[in-house]
C-alpha cells in the first residue's frame, strides 16, 4: 500500500476540517459566545493537516485500496477532531457521547444522545448541523472540487470518489473526475442556497434557516429544537419535506437537466421508482393516520413529511410516529431499508440496488424456465455488467450479516426489546436517525452503554461508506506493503 499517499490525502482532509470550523466560529462571534471551543480544534486541524500534507509524495499512485483506506481513515479522524467543540464547550462532556454525536453528524445519521438541545450555544448547534452538510457530499469529494488541477488525476482519485459517493457505482458526469466533483458540489450548494432563501419566507429567522438548510441538504436531521420541526409552520414543514426528497435524487439527473438533456434526465428508472414508492407510501400512511389528526391536510402533511424524512434518511420529525398504528410504523421501517437514490446525499441500501436485486431474481426465474436462454439484467436502459450485479449481491449479504450481528449485540448489552434493538441497528446502518420503541423520535440514544454506542458508531460509518471501506480498513491484508 502507498502509505505516503494515504497520509497526504488524510492531511488534506484534516486541514479542510479546520477551514470548515470557521463558520461556527463566526456564528459564535455573532451571538457573543466563546470561540475557544472552535479555535482549539481549528488550530489542531490546520497544524496536523499541514504537517501530513506538507510534501506531495513522489509516488502518487492511488488504487482502490488506497482510496478505500483514505476515505475510512478520513471519516474517523474528522469525527475524533470534530467532537472537540462539543467537549470543550461542555455541551457533551463525555468523549464517547461527543464522538457518537459527531459521527452521527458527519455520516448524516441524525441519531442523538441529547435530550435537551435548545439550551446549547448557537455556535454548537450550527456546528452539529453543519457537520451533516460536510458529510452529505463527502469531504474527499469537496477536496477534489477545490484542489489545484496539478494535484489531480482521474486515475488517482476515482477510487476515493467511488468509496465516498453512495450507490452501486459512480460514473463521471463530465470527462474529468475533478470537474465531476465541482459539478456535484455546485448543484449541492445551489440547492442549499435555494432552500435557505425559501425557509426565510416562512417562520424561520436567518440562523434557523441556515441550520435547517445545511442539515436538510445533507439529509442529516439534526435540528435546533427539542421537538425537531413539530413547532414550525406548515409552510416550513412542506418546504423541508420537498427538499428532503430533492436531495435524495441522483445528482446526475439534475446535471442532465441543467445541460439541456431534460428528457434523458426525467426518464431515469430509479427516479420514477423513488417517486412512485414515496407517493404510494404517503397515500397509504395518510389514510392510516387520518383519525389521529384534525384534518385531511394535516394527516397528509405529517404522512408526506415522515415518508420524505425516512426515505431520504434525514430523520426530521413533525410527529411522534412511534405512537402511530403499527402498520404505519411497519411501512416506515421498510422505507428505512430502501433509502434514496444512488449519487445523492441519502443513505440506505439505495433504490437502484433494490431494483438490481429484483431484476436479477427475475432473471434467475427466467433461467429456470428457459435454461438455454441468454438473459441480461438491464437498468436505466443499459445492460448491467456482471461485476455490478456481483458487488450488489455481496453488499446485501454483508449488510444483512452486519445488521443481524449489531441487532443481537444491542439486545444483549442493553436488555431491551427486539424492536428497540433491531430498529437501532437499522436506523444507524441506514443513516436514518430515529428508530422505534425506546429509540423513537421522542427518545434518544443517550441511555445506551458505551459498548452499544461504539457498535452503533461502527454501523453509522459503515452505512455511510457503503460497508466496504470500513471493512477493508480493519482487514490485516490491507496493510501489507506493495512490492
Amino acid at each position: 500500500m502507498n502509505y505516503k499517499m494515504v497520509t497526504f490525502v488524510l492531511g488534506r482532509a484534516i486541514f479542510a476540517l479546520g477551514v470548515f470550523l470557521a463558520l461556527p466560529t463566526v456564528c459564535a462571534i455573532a451571538f457573543k459566545e466563546s470561540i475557544i471551543p472552535f479555535l482549539v480544534p481549528m488550530a489542531i486541524s490546520l497544524l496536523i493537516g499541514a504537517l501530513l500534507s506538507a510534501k506531495k509524495p513522489a509516488d502518487s499512485r492511488m488504487l482502490s485500496l488506497e482510496g478505500f483506506i483514505c476515505v475510512a481513515l478520513s471519516w474517523i479522524a474528522l469525527s475524533l477532531i470534530g467532537c472537540l467543540p462539543l467537549i470543550i464547550s461542555g455541551a457533551i462532556p463525555s468523549f464517547i457521547d461527543a464522538f457518537f454525536e459527531t459521527i452521527s453528524g458527519f455520516t448524516t445519521t441524525g441519531a442523538s444522545v441529547l435530550a435537551e438541545i435548545e439550551t446549547l450555544p448557537k455556535g454548537i448547534l450550527l456546528w452539529r448541523c453543519f457537520t451533516q452538510w460536510i458529510g452529505g457530499m463527502g469531504v474527499l469529494v469537496f477536496l477534489l472540487a477545490v484542489m489545484p488541477k496539478a494535484d489531480i488525476k482521474s486515475t488517482k482519485f476515482m477510487h476515493a470518489m467511488k468509496a465516498e459517493m453512495p450507490g452501486p457505482s459512480v460514473a463521471k458526469v463530465v470527462p474529468k473526475i475533478a470537474d465531476t466533483a465541482r459539478v456535484m458540489y455546485g448543484i449541492y450548494i445551489a440547492l442549499t442556497i435555494v432552500l435557505f432563501v425559501l425557509l426565510m419566507f416562512g417562520d424561520m429567522n436567518v440562523y434557523e434557516s441556515l441550520c435547517h438548510a445545511v442539515s436538510t441538504a445533507g439529509t442529516g436531521g439534526f435540528g435546533i429544537k427539542n421537538d425537531s420541526l413539530a413547532s414550525y409552520s406548515a409552510y416550513s414543514q412542506y418546504v423541508i419535506a420537498v427538499f428532503m426528497m430533492l436531495f435524495a435524487i441522483n445528482f446526475n439527473v439534475y446535471f442532465l437537466i441543467i445541460i439541456g438533456n431534460f428528457i434523458k434526465g426525467i426518464k431515469s428508472e430509479e427516479l420514477w421508482w423513488y417517486i412512485g414508492i414515496a407517493s404510494v407510501s404517503t397515500l397509504v400512511i395518510s389514510l392510516i393516520v387520518s383519525g389521529l389528526f384534525g384534518s385531511s391536510e394535516e394527516s397528509f402533511r405529517h404522512a408526506f413529511f415522515q415518508v420524505a424524512s425516512i426515505m431520504s434518511t434525514t430523520g426530521f420529525s413533525t410527529s411522534d410516529f412511534g405512537a402511530w398504528p403499527v402498520i404505519a410504523q411497519a411501512i416506515l421501517l421498510l422505507l428505512m431499508f430502501g433509502g434514496g437514490s444512488a449519487g445523492s446525499t441519502a443513505g440506505g441500501i439505495k433504490i437502484s440496488r433494490v431494483l438490481l436485486l429484483a431484476k436479477n431474481a427475475g432473471r434467475e426465474i427466467k433461467y429456470l424456465l428457459h435454461p438455454r436462454a441468454i438473459i441480461s439484467v438491464k437498468f436505466e436502459g443499459k445492460k448491467v455488467e456482471h461485476e455490478t450485479v456481483r458487488s450488489t449481491t455481496s453488499y446485501i449479504i454483508i449488510y444483512a450479516g452486519l445488521l443481524i450481528l449489531s441487532s443481537l449485540l444491542i439486545v444483549a448489552f442493553e436488555s431491551v426489546d427486539l424492536v428497540t434493538g433491531f430498529s437501532s441497528a437499522v436506523t444507524t446502518l441506514n443513516n436514518v436517525g430515529p428508530g422505534l420503541a425506546e429509540v423513537g423520535p421522542s427518545s434518544n440514544f443517550g441511555g445506551m452503554s458505551v459498548v452499544s454506542k461504539l457498535v452503533l458508531c461502527f454501523n453509522m460509518i459503515a452505512g455511510r461508506l457503503e460497508l466496504f471501506p470500513i471493512l477493508i480498513l480493519f482487514s490485516p491484508m490491507s496493510w501489507k506493503k506493495t512490492a
